[in-house]
């Protein structure tokens, strides 16, 4: 029994994917739009969503079935989009395009995808996407839920969480802070009016 092996195609060796994980991450640094989009403000309260996903992809209803749990009322608009294979990129940059005509409805972007194998994400790591997450004027929270690779789309966003739930927990755990704060905040005005 033996295997022969023809033909291999470099675009889909970790090599190569890896060498244009590395030159996206370069050109977004020299062009000086690394940070760009962690210096856009987070709303204290972040409780309108885009959500950028396949409406059928487990990673969504991870997230959902996690709001749902929540006590807080979130209000998310599905952006839908291809989330792997030779059509991601060009979908998820449409999306993103569909949410900034509407930013004014909103709070931040959410991208969520379940995990997959490093060609299922390789979209992530591309320059032309990543270039889009980087300037996007709203704040983007990524959950592209692979937990041993980071890719670029997560290095530029301005939240990078590593799984879609995670990015629901956190949501939902940053809605009870504020929530603490006003009940904090209400009590001591409480207090001051009451000696005066």
């Amino acid at each position: 029994f033996s295997l022969q092996i023809n033909d291999i195609d470099p675009a889909f060796t970790l090599g190569e994917m890896e060498r244009q994980k590395n030159a996206t991450i370069r050109r977004l640094q020299e062009e000086g739009v690394w940070e760009m989009n962690r210096s856009v403000e987070l709303p204290a309260v972040v409780q309108r969503l885009a959500i950028i996903s396949s409406a059928k992809a487990a990673g969504f209803q991870d997230f959902t079935n996690e709001l749902k749990k929540s006590r807080y009322a979130f209000h998310t608009t599905l952006f839908e989009a291809v989330m792997q294979g030779q059509s991601a990129e060009e979908s998820i940059i449409d999306a993103l395009g569909r949410v900034a005509d509407r930013m004014e409805q909103f709070d931040a972007v959410v991208i969520v995808r379940g995990g997959g194998s490093q060609s299922d994400l390789s979209c992530f790591n591309s320059y032309r996407l990543c270039s889009y997450v980087a300037q996007f004027p709203l704040p983007v929270v990524t959950g592209i839920g692979h937990d041993k690779d980071v890719s670029v789309a997560d290095m530029v966003a301005h939240t990078p969480l590593k799984t879609p739930t995670a990015v629901a927990a956190w949501l939902t755990e940053r809605m009870a802070t504020q929530e603490g704060w006003l009940i904090d905040a209400s009590h001591r005005l409480s207090q001051l009016a009451s000696q005066a």
